[in-house]
Order: structure tokens, then sequence, then C-alpha cells
């Protein structure tokens, strides 16, 4: 019996991906596809009068007249919100910490890189819009003398749960599309080994198994793999890991197998998209229509020539007499057409519908630097305004948390078995810790230890740590050594005291 790609019930996860994946990308073409097309993503009956009109009712769903030009405006606003999610959460590295000390030095020296950090940003933007994304740990050693962490997205993915934690993956791509025949390279993660296997299907069924020999993307892999197709890794643990970006999914929080997905910031606030799109596309419609128009007698205008029809020239400064007739004792007129455009309402309109989108997503309409026209306000105020924001960061940060700890757990076994690293124990895991703050205001940092050293409530060393958050115990120690000795505050060495004591006595 053939297969179905992707199986049940991550088909329906697929659409609904699809979806969010439309807005994220932002392509007016690839929106008013997906809303315009006629194939239904649920029951029609869930809808009065057919999800066909339910979709036809959103902006993007409506046909355009064949002899209307195309005139919507898409906002990226979308996208913008993906950018945002990931630049709170990785502007600042978080940090990474085991016990051992030699493995300490490993990591930093894995994952303290720009490559590193610029893919957990890639990675947190991706899960934001897709609600979730997949880390796995790769090695060549052609490229690095250490395995790195790898980024899939949750669209080319099937999983497998038990009490809602990640058992398995079988990570799918497409690597070749010929005519009807879809190539699919498919890899799975169990705990213990990598699987790989290509199949020859169809854009629905997955087909069935071919050589891995017979495609250049997957050759590679046949060398390497044992007579069950698998690549042994040497751990225990798991070379894959899912970080949702929130949970729980609302609507598939009762169905088997979509539970333990993520939602998406874009969930239940595609609506609202959709209607902001609308509003700026009315605002450049006024526009079009408010251009100056003018209205001449038949007798101002120029003949072509035959077939050519006649023109109006309006930088002309002269013109010669002509016979036209006239309204009283007046001239042939030149009426000039022109209509107002609704500014503050289209702008009224367009600004609630993005608060409404920005706070149905969990964040601030001051992460995006809207600061209702005031510039003069404080960073205090500022940071008061961005606590919704700074409640979904740490919110995410949990789940972030949780994820990095796995994947780089099996990256120091994978390192101690393929490049000869320090490695941890088995049932350790690395300790990850966010900065506080996304990004912290270095005055208001500044105002706050000032307080605490007037009041005397905070030793040199708490008001260092509290100012420079991201930094060890070496940098704290170095740092609270350089101010008190800038400051003459200098403790001397109790030894030396007793001794200068004891030289004095008779």
């Amino acid at each position: 019996m053939p297969t179905a790609w992707p199986p049940a019930p991550f088909d329906v996860a697929q659409r609904r991906m699809d979806e969010w994946d439309a807005w994220y990308v932002g392509n007016p073409d690839g929106l008013a596809q997906l809303y315009g097309s006629s194939v239904p993503r649920t029951r029609p009956s869930q809808y009065r009068g057919g999800l066909v009109g339910a979709l036809g009712r959103f902006f993007w769903g409506r046909p355009t007249p064949a002899a209307t030009r195309p005139a919507r405006l898409h906002v990226p606003l979308a996208s913008d919100i993906a950018t945002a999610s990931a630049d709170l959460l990785f502007a600042e590295p978080p940090r990474l910490t085991v016990t051992n000390p030699a493995a300490q030095d490993r990591l930093d020296a894995i994952l303290h890189s720009p490559l590193v950090h610029s893919g957990l940003l890639e990675a947190a933007e991706v899960a934001a819009a897709l609600g979730g994304v997949y880390l796995r740990v790769v090695w060549d050693a052609d490229l690095a003398a250490h395995p790195v962490i790898d980024t899939v997205h949750a669209d080319a993915a099937v999983p497998e749960w038990r009490w809602s934690q990640l058992t398995a993956v079988t990570f799918w791509s497409t690597v070749l599309e010929d005519g009807n025949t879809v190539w699919r390279h498919l890899e799975r993660h169990e705990p213990g080994r990598i699987v790989h296997a290509l199949h020859a299907g169809s854009t629905t069924e997955l087909g069935e198994q071919r050589d891995l020999r017979e495609h250049p993307a997957t050759a590679w892999a046949a060398d390497v793999i044992d007579s069950t197709g698998a690549i042994a890794t040497g751990t225990h643990r798991l070379t894959a890991t899912y970080v949702p970006n929130l949970r729980p999914n609302r609507a598939w929080r009762g169905k088997p197998g979509l539970a333990p997905l993520g939602r998406s910031d874009f969930d239940s606030v595609e609506p609202l998209f959709d209607a902001i799109d609308e509003a700026y596309s009315s605002w450049m419609r006024d526009i079009r229509l408010a251009k100056a128009r003018l209205i001449v007698p038949t007798g101002y205008l120029d003949n072509n020539g035959p077939g050519a029809g006649a023109s109006f020239d309006d930088e002309r400064e002269l013109f010669t007499e002509i016979n036209a007739v006239s309204r009283g004792n007046s001239g042939p007129e030149i009426t000039l057409s022109q209509f107002a455009i609704r500014v503050a309402e289209h702008r009224e309109t367009v600004d609630e519908l993005v608060r409404a989108a920005l706070r149905s997503a969990g964040y601030s309409p001051a992460t995006f630097g809207d600061q209702d026209g005031d510039t003069s306000i404080t960073a205090t105020e500022v940071n008061a305004r961005e606590r919704i924001s700074e409640r979904t960061r740490h919110k995410k940060a949990l789940h972030w948390s949780a994820g990095l700890s796995q994947i780089t757990a099996a990256l120091l076994d994978i390192d101690r078995e393929v490049f000869r690293g320090p490695g941890i124990a088995a049932g350790d895991v690395p300790a990850v810790e966010f900065p506080p703050r996304s990004q912290p205001d270095p005055e208001a940092l500044a105002r706050t230890a000032e307080t605490l050293y007037r009041a005397e409530t905070a030793s040199t060393e708490v008001r260092v740590r509290m100012v420079h958050p991201d930094w060890d115990e070496t940098d704290v120690a170095a740092e609270v050594a350089r101010i008190r000795s800038e400051a003459g505050a200098v403790e001397p060495d109790p030894a030396e005291i007793l001794r200068q004591a004891a030289s004095v006595e008779p």
C-alpha cells in the first residue's frame, strides 16, 4: 500500500505551516494563490456558506477582475515579528556551562563563534514563524574539527513523541523533481544511530526505496552506513531536538501527534494581517484616485495621426487659437479633478490593527519603535512599555534552554566519539543561562548601580555583576580589583596587618 507523504496527522500540520510560511515570506502572489485556492483545508461544514466562501472573504482571497490592475499592497508585519522574536532571544547569546573544566573549554571553542550565533538567530526566526524548529548534530572533518549544530525547519520533519518528549524524528528533503516523480532523502534520528534512505515517489506519496548511490545528494551516505542503513553515533542521546516556539498549540492541544508541536507567533493573527493589507491597499487606492487630472475640451487635444488618437501636453505654455463652443462670455475651460486623501482615517485604522496584531502575537509596540509619538520618554518608561515583549521572551527562553542543553550534550558526546574530545558524563547536561534582559539599557543600569552604592546596599561585586551579567567569575573579579585600585580602596593583606601589629609590640 502506498505511503502518503507527509504521513497523517502531519499532513494537517504541513498545510497549516504552509499558511504561516506564506505570511512569513510575504509574496503577494503566494498569498493570493493560498487564499484564492478552492482546495479545502478543513471541513466545509465548519463554515456557513462553505470554506471556499470563507477564504474568499479574506482580502487576499478575493479574485481580481481581469480588467482591473492588481493594486494589493502587502505589509511585511509577519516577517518583522519573526525577526523581532529572534532579536529578543539571541541579540546577546546565552551562556552554556558544564562542571568539567576541560569540557567547558571545548564547549566554548565550539559554540562561541559568529557562525553559531547567526545560526541561532536564524533558528529562532524560523521557530517564530512555523511554531518550532529542530536542531541536529552534524559533523564533517573536512569542514571543521568538531561537530556543529544544524537547523532543520519544522515543515521538513516527522517527529515521534513519548510523554510530549521527542524520541525520534525523520528529516526529509526533496533532492530531485523529475516530472511527476519526486526523489526524497530521509534522515531518521534515533537514540544511538542515524538512518539514511532515498525514496522515489510523487508529490503525495513516499514511493519505493532506492539505492543511496542513485543520486549525488545521498551517494556520500552509502560509504558510511552499516548493513542496516544507519550510522552509529556512539551515544545514548538523541542527536536531534525540537524547540517549540510557544506551547500549547491551541488548535492541536487534543490531537495525538500534533499536541506537542509549538504554535506560531502568527497563529490566529492571520485575519489581522489580512486586514492591515486591505487598509494599506485602500490608502494607496485613495492616493491613486487623488492624482491630479485635467479635463480639457476636445479642441485642446493634439491629433496624433490616424489610429493614434489624441493627447494633451500639460507642459505647453502657449496655445493656438481654437474654435470651440464657449459658455456665455467665457472661453473653453480646463477643469482640474483631484480628490481628497483620507490620510488620518487610514493611519488610525492601520495603527489600531497593527497594535491588535502585535498584542495577539505577544509583543509590545515599543519593541518595534512605536513610542506613541513621544520621543522624550525615559529609558525606564521604555522598559515599562516593553514588558509584554519581555514576558514573551522569557517564555520562549525556557523552551530554548531545554533544547540547547539537550543538543549540546549530544554534541559533546559526538565530539568525544569522533574527535576525541573530553565529553561529559552520561547523566550530565550543560546549564543554559540567558541574559536577564534582551538589551539592557546602559544608562538605566548605571543609575541603578549608583543608587545601590549611595544606599550602601550592594557590594562592588554585586554592582559589577548587575552591569555586566554576561561576564564570568574571572572577568568580574578582575573588574572589582580595578575599581578598588582606582578608588584607592585596595584591601590590605590580613597577614601583613598581623606582622605589622607584632612588630610594634614591646
